[in-house]
């Protein structure tokens, strides 16, 4: 239901909070296509990295949402999940950006 706050609704939110992740993984997918292009040590590392950046979240999420930390409803629990890989998305972003 809408609030002041949050005029459009929790779906609403959860959504657009949604499109930007998408929107900001694109742009590491892209900056980690560069690097892993490159081949080498670098390209090794960063594969490494990756797949086992995606598996310690996706364990922290599943042990969050079996403890009830994500929330209590459906859109908090979608917004807490979301923002969290979003927190993840930024960082390698910046740090893929200054290479």
């Amino acid at each position: 239901m809408p609030t002041r706050a949050d005029p459009f609704g929790p779906w609403f939110s959860l959504g657009l909070d949604m499109w930007m992740l998408g929107a900001e993984a694109s742009s590491v997918i892209a900056l980690r296509t560069l690097k892993l292009a490159g081949g080498g040590a670098a390209a090794r590392a960063e594969a490494e990295r990756m797949v086992s950046e995606k598996f310690a979240a996706a364990m922290t999420l599943s042990q969050q949402a079996m403890l009830g930390q994500l929330g209590t409803s459906i859109p908090d629990i979608g917004a807490k999940a979301v923002a969290s890989y979003r927190r993840k998305v930024r960082a390698n972003r910046k740090r893929l950006s200054r290479a």
